[in-house]
């Protein structure tokens, strides 16, 4: 579904097919880390959100999992490359902007996201 809605926004504003591909491949790897860590033992929230302004689309993906901290998500990002999946590099090299924390009210984690336009 969310990735429908972010082609959905490609009608408010246009963008390029390739550019649609490219966040929908990082909205797909941030939804899969965020999956992949909220789920862990068991039921689990994982919220979307999009934001459109003028010069940019920001979206962020947070969770209600056991959360991280900093130096472990970059710890986790090089383990990514090591054992082949590319998770926040991959969103690293196509977003503008990239924020890691934890998640609203201090439960779970989030991951913010930004693409010029």
């Amino acid at each position: 579904m969310s990735r429908l809605a972010l082609s959905g926004l490609s009608r408010v504003r246009p963008l390029d097919d390739a550019t649609i591909a490219d966040l929908k491949l990082a909205l797909t790897e941030a939804c899969s880390n965020s999956v992949r860590h909220a789920y862990v033992n068991g039921d689990g929230h994982v919220e979307i959100s999009f934001e459109l302004q003028r010069d940019r689309l920001v979206i962020e993906v947070s969770d209600d999992g056991g959360g991280f901290e900093l130096d472990e998500s970059e710890r986790e990002a090089d383990a990514e490359l090591t054992e082949g999946g590319l998770g926040i590099a991959i969103i690293r090299s196509i977003a503008d902007e990239v924020e890691i924390g934890g998640g609203r009210g201090g439960r779970g984690s989030r991951l913010r996201f930004v693409k010029l336009l």
